[in-house]
């Protein structure tokens, strides 16, 4: 046998030792568990409201702040939420922060779109950059979001109107509706639902519809200018119950004008309990964050989809009867 055929034996042999060592290398840390959304052990999902000082989205920042907190010990991660509201309503400056939030590499962004044409490209370039976005509250339903959290705003505005009409009765009356921002497309489709659920009764008219900056002075400023203007307003029908957070609207005399709004908030039940708002229709805004959270991490970790693309909420409606009880609720939201 030559010496040249025994090195050329002895290369083989050395060669096929490390092939079979590459083969029966371990893949990675054998003690280690792997999630079921893998091996990332830190997540930070932001949370973009319409504005710092309105208590429905201080409320959900609680909600989002307490489920990062279950999560992380159910997961065995950490989650961080990372509040990203403007100050005042701003869709541009909404638009800037996700596009921000994205590059930066967030996981997750839940956001109440202040007007949904200008945040939609925003959220659409985030999607295709790999960050999970949905909504809560007030959608973008033509954008790449995940999904929709909140109420149904059409049968919203419905359940506002036929409280109006309970109220009433058979000799019905004027009823105004107070809407708030008119770009808002949750409030836009609480003012069609009220506008379709009116068409029934045909004791009821609806004098107009009156916008205004989501403030409580000037919304407040609205309703009195036009009660004042037009006296014999029977009702307000209102999709957002922004006057309520005044004093303003008290010295009303109990049942004259009826009261119907939306949300629930601490100011606001003085008005149930004097009997001048006598049905308050609470959105679940604890939950628009802790639901939201929910939902984002069952698809960022868990790889899970939402059951559905609206993913609905119902209504709670609030008055004499119960209002005490409700008003517990607003000690664990707005947590200080």
């Amino acid at each position: 046998m030559s010496i040249r055929f025994i090195r050329f034996g002895i290369k083989c042999c050395i060669i096929l030792s490390l092939l079979s060592g590459c083969d029966n290398k371990p893949q990675g840390n054998s003690n280690s568990t792997p999630h079921s959304g893998g091996d990332k052990k830190s997540y930070k999902i932001a949370l973009i409201a319409k504005s710092q000082g309105n208590q429905v989205f201080q409320a959900a920042r609680v909600g989002a702040e307490d489920a990062a907190k279950d999560l992380s010990a159910k997961l065995g991660v950490q989650i961080t939420i990372d509040w990203r509201t403007p100050n005042e309503e701003d869709a541009q400056k909404q638009a800037e922060t996700i596009e921000q939030l994205a590059v930066q590499g967030v996981d997750g962004i839940a956001i109440s779109c202040s007007d949904a044409s200008t945040v939609t490209f925003a959220i659409d370039k985030a999607v295709d950059r790999g960050t999970q976005v949905m909504c809560f509250d007030s959608d973008a339903p033509a954008s790449k979001r995940l999904c929709f959290f909140g109420v149904d705003d059409v049968q919203c505005g419905r359940r506002v109107l036929r409280e109006t009409a309970k109220l009433l009765g058979d000799k019905g009356g004027k009823v105004a509706i107070l809407a708030g921002n008119q770009t808002a497309p949750n409030l836009q489709a609480r003012v069609r639902g009220v506008r379709e659920e009116a068409a029934k009764y045909p004791n009821i008219k609806i004098v107009d519809v009156y916008y205004h900056a989501e403030t409580p002075q000037e919304a407040t400023a609205k309703v009195e200018e036009v009660q004042t203007v037009q006296p014999d307003i029977a009702a307000w029908a209102m999709v957002g119950g922004w006057p309520l957070f005044t004093d303003s609207l008290l010295k009303w005399e109990p049942g004259k004008v009826k009261i119907v709004a939306v949300d629930a908030l601490p100011e606001q039940l003085q008005y149930v309990r004097k009997g001048i708002a006598e049905v308050l229709l609470a959105q679940q805004v604890y939950d628009w964050g802790y639901k939201s959270v929910e939902i984002l991490m069952d698809k960022i970790h868990g790889k899970k989809d939402p059951p559905s693309k609206m993913v609905m909420s119902e209504l709670t409606p609030v008055t004499k009867e119960n209002v005490e009880a409700f008003a517990k609720n607003w000690e664990k939201w707005l947590r200080k």
